[in-house]
Order: C-alpha cells, then sequence, then structure tokens
C-alpha cells in the first residue's frame, strides 16, 4: 500500500514527521489504497509564513500579469485530465462519465473562466485607479493571506472555486482539502507548480480540521478565511476567527426546494428532480431534496418518481450505464441508513429504495435510490442535509404555500422553480429565499456566484462576484 506524504510549502514538496496518518479505502470495494501522512500545526505554521512573506510581491504584479500565470495553470490542469478522473473515480466511487464531465472538465473550464475575469479586471485597476466622479478614486487589491479549506464531495471544484479567484484577487494561500480526498488536491498543485507561481504563493497542506483547520482560523496572519462544508463546523470556524476579525467567507449546508408549479410536462420535471438529487449518489451540497408538487399532481408525481428512481443503477464506477455509485466512507453510510431509519418512525411512506444492501452488491458502500411519500416539513428527513441519495417529496395546496414550505428552512442555498408560464417562474422566483435558483431545466453555470441565505452561509464563489470575496477596497480622495 502506497505512503502519501507531500505537503507544498514555500515552493517545494515536503514531508511531515507528525505521527498522524489516515488510512485511504476505496468505498467502491471498501479496499485500503493509501496512508497519508497528515500535516501538523508547526508545517502550518511554517506555510502560514511562507504565504506572508510571498505577499507583496504577487499583490503588486498587477491582474494581467496573474492573468498569465493562470494561463499556465490552465495549461497544466489539461495536461493531467485523465489523471484527475482516475483519482477522483477511486477517491469518491463516483462513475466514471460523471467523473469526467462534472468532476473534472467543468472546473477545468472555470479555472479558465478566471483568465478573462483578471485581464478584464487589469483594465480597470492595473494602470490607474478606477474614477468614481473628479475627486474619488477607488483601488482593489489583494485582501491577504488567505486559508482555503474545502470538502470531499467535489474535491476539484471546491478547490477551484476558491483558489482561483483567490490567485486572481492577489492574495497568496493556505490550501486544506479534504484529508479523504487528498490526491486530486495534490495533482492540482503539482499543476500550479508547474505554472512557477513566486514561492509561497500557493501552499497545500494535507490535514484534518481540528489539527490544521484550527491553527488556520486561530492565526494571526491569515487575514481571510473560505470554507465550504457543514454549517456546525462553519459556526466553529467563525467563533474562532473572530478574535483577530478575519473576513470569513462559509459555503454551508442546504436542503433546497424543487416547487413543481401545477404542469403538462410532470414526467420530464419529476424525473429531473430525482436524477438531481441522486447523482453524486446524494452528495451534493445544493441537491434539490424537497420536492414540493401540487395535491392534484401528487399521486401521479410520486409514481413517476418511484419509477424512475428503480430505473437508475446503482453500480460500482466502472460498470456500464452506471448512475450512482457508493457514499463516500462507512460513516456517511451509516447517517445515510440512520436518516432512512428516522423517515419510517416519522411516519413517511417509502415508495422506493431503502437502507437494505442491493443483493448483487456485497461490499462498497451502496445505498439505493430512495424516495419518500407522506412527508410533511416538520419531519426531520424534510428539514435536516441527509447528503445521500434520499429524496422527500411534500404535497402543497397553493403557490402561497408551496413558497412558504420552501422558506421554511434554517437553509437558503438552492432552489428550482419549474413552471409552464415565465411569469409564474417569475413570481415564484422572488420570494423563494435561496441564493441559486433554478428555472426549468437551467443547468448549472459557472459565472453564476454561488453562495446561500440564512444558515447556508455567507460570501459568494464563481463569477467576478466570487473574485470580490478576496479583494479589498481602497478609497482615494483627491484634492
Amino acid at each position: 500500500m502506497k505512503v502519501i506524504n507531500k505537503h507544498f510549502v514555500a515552493g517545494i514538496w515536503q514531508e511531515c514527521e507528525s505521527a498522524q496518518e489516515l488510512v485511504l479505502q476505496n468505498p467502491a470495494n471498501e479496499e485500503s489504497y493509501a496512508v497519508i501522512k497528515l500535516a501538523d500545526s508547526e508545517l502550518t505554521n511554517t506555510a502560514v509564513s511562507a504565504a506572508n512573506r510571498a505577499f507583496n510581491q504577487w499583490n503588486e504584479l498587477g491582474f494581467a500579469k496573474r492573468a498569465q500565470y493562470i494561463e499556465e495553470i490552465v495549461k497544466h490542469l489539461h495536461e493531467k485530465r485523465d489523471l484527475f478522473v482516475d483519482v477522483i473515480v477511486q477517491e469518491l466511487g463516483c462513475p466514471r462519465e460523471f467523473t469526467e464531465f462534472v468532476h473534472v472538465d467543468d472546473p477545468i473550464s472555470a479555472f479558465e473562466d478566471h483568465i478573462q475575469y483578471a485581464k478584464d479586471l487589469a483594465k480597470q485597476f492595473d494602470d490607474s485607479e478606477q474614477r468614481v466622479d473628479p475627486q474619488l478614486s477607488i483601488r482593489k487589491e489583494g485582501i491577504g493571506v488567505c486559508a482555503l479549506i474545502t470538502p470531499w464531495n467535489y474535491p476539484l471544484h471546491q478547490l477551484v472555486a476558491k483558489v482561483a479567484p483567490a490567485l486572481v484577487a492577489g492574495c497568496t494561500l493556505v490550501v486544506k482539502p479534504s484529508e479523504i480526498t487528498p490526491q486530486t488536491a495534490i495533482i492540482l498543485a503539482q499543476a500550479i507548480a508547474a505554472a512557477n507561481l513566486p514561492a509561497g504563493v500557493f501552499n497545500l497542506l494535507i490535514g484534518t480540521g481540528a489539527e490544521v483547520g484550527n491553527t488556520l482560523a486561530a492565526h494571526p496572519d491569515v487575514d481571510c478565511i473560505s470554507f465550504t462544508g457543514s454549517t456546525a463546523v462553519g459556526k466553529l470556524i467563525q467563533r474562532v476567527a473572530s478574535n483577530n476579525v478575519k473576513r470569513v467567507s462559509l459555503e454551508l449546508g442546504g436542503k433546497s426546494a424543487f416547487i413543481i408549479a401545477l404542469t403538462d410536462n410532470l414526467t420530464q420535471a419529476v424525473t429531473l428532480g430525482v436524477e438531481d438529487v441522486m447523482c453524486n449518489s446524494g452528495q451534493t451540497c445544493v441537491a434539490l431534496t424537497r420536492m414540493l408538487v401540487h395535491k392534484s399532481q401528487y399521486q401521479q408525481a410520486c409514481d413517476i418518481a418511484a419509477t424512475h428512481a428503480q430505473g437508475l443503477k446503482l453500480a460500482p464506477p466502472e460498470s456500464e450505464d452506471v448512475f450512482l455509485g457508493p457514499v463516500i466512507s462507512a460513516k456517511q453510510y451509516k447517517q445515510v441508513k440512520d436518516y432512512i431509519a428516522i423517515g419510517l418512525n416519522e411516519g413517511a411512506k417509502l415508495i422506493a429504495g431503502g437502507s437494505e444492501r442491493p443483493s448483487e452488491l456485497s461490499t462498497g458502500y451502496y445505498i439505493k435510490p430512495t424516495i419518500f411519500a407522506d412527508v410533511n416539513n416538520t419531519m426531520r428527513i424534510a428539514r435536516e442535509e441527509v447528503f445521500g441519495p434520499v429524496l422527500s417529496i411534500i404535497p402543497y395546496e397553493n403557490e402561497t404555500q408551496a413558497i412558504a414550505i420552501a422558506n421554511d428552512s434554517d437553509y437558503g442555498l438552492c432552489a428550482r422553480i419549474w413552471a409552464d408560464e415565465a411569469v409564474t417562474a417569475k413570481n415564484i422566483v422572488r420570494k423563494v429565499r435561496a441564493g441559486l435558483i433554478f428555472i426549468n431545466d437551467a443547468q448549472w453555470h459557472n459565472a453564476a456566484p454561488f453562495g446561500g441565505y440564512k444558515q447556508s452561509g455567507n460570501g459568494r464563489e464563481l463569477g467576478v462576484e466570487g473574485i470580490n470575496e478576496f479583494l479589498e477596497i481602497k478609497s482615494i480622495v483627491n484634492a
């Protein structure tokens, strides 16, 4: 079994002498494939110092020069495309075709978008301040040293959504990816290393939140933290970071609603909603896990959903026509099964799937596509983030009630509205409190600023707004 002891600090690959290690397991077959040696607080402090030393040089380069570095990084990302695919299939157990287009090609495209963003910013700020009026002008400059903490569910996309805008902004970085998907992060670091950025601009530490994450949150030389993960951990980071008045951006949990207005296209809407929840084995923060259907079409929608879910192929990632693979780990497997039991105990009706292991899959963390009917919005399965392939279908009586149910949540990350009439969709969109809303069968858009309302976090990623999270505004008043 291979040993991974690679951390990129101050422009070189370094090993850590810490005794902490983690055995990595393939969720598709439960086989151990590597041991990762974890970074400690000492190496974390070294990385922050390197980023601090590099900041002035990187920030003063200007947007145009940084755009050239981004172009070079993107070139190396394309070269490593197939390698990314192989390791994400291994780390997540995700079907290969989905991995290629969603987990790899899309985030590389998102990184590439930042070349133009940087060039546009260069026109505004590199040679002169942006003039507001004869007396007032502004500059935008990098905020400083940024700690970027990312999860495992979309390992490359989550990294790109933070790393690319922070580099464009002129910040220097200490990146802590999830320790259970380290190979993806290491390949990204190799692409960045090949682009020959100044030493210390980008630093990568593979470690735990308890060790590396807490050290970064409390560190006096870290100016900004961008975290994606659970709401509970986000609240902890915010408390720790407040001691140094750091800027904190949080992308947290979701319990997103899919409101299906009365429609002549019910089959298309419902099957879209089912596939949205089941892709990536339900491990998606924006998954539309509450499907809201008018009571007159409710039974028909439940029948469509159950039939479609039962037809989605659950299998190892290299299988033909596979739609979803296993969940990531034994811990996640238990959590999802526990929520299925909770739903049954609450009185919801199981119409597809369930916690029983598929008979043909004796190993691996496989959960059948699971759907509950007869759900109301007070149930835990309708209020808490399951993070697995579990959908709740909830009836409503009228548009006002549907909007009330959608908004009756601690979260406000995402929503989707299906309506045959544009005016109906527009009316609902304006009243639903969520940071990202799709209409009908609209697809993911990397230029759309991404983030949530309420306990889904604060701040935005992607698009120009994602870069603004890492910029400070300097106002200059002229005599």
